[in-house]
């Protein structure tokens, strides 16, 4: 199996503070979205992984919860 292809990993901020972050990877016969939130209180919260057949799912996904963000105040950038 060959290395994931990284799609793209937006990175919500809020007030200066990391609020979430999340990283598209494309295997090729499905990809994967991996989501680290970061609560006020205590560290790093890791749910997911999610997988989809493919990357239009994918990509779907993470437009709708970095849409979903920046209706909350969230500042989002790609790294």
């Amino acid at each position: 199996m060959s290395a994931p292809r990284e799609l793209f990993t937006p990175h919500a901020k809020r007030e200066g503070r990391s609020v979430a972050r999340l990283r598209a990877l494309d295997y090729g016969d499905s990809c994967v979205v991996e989501t680290e939130v970061y609560p006020r209180e205590g560290g790093a919260v890791r749910p997911g992984p999610y997988t989809f057949a493919d990357a239009h799912q994918a990509t779907a996904f993470v437009t709708e919860a970095v849409e979903s963000l920046m209706y909350l105040g969230c500042d989002v950038y790609a790294e």
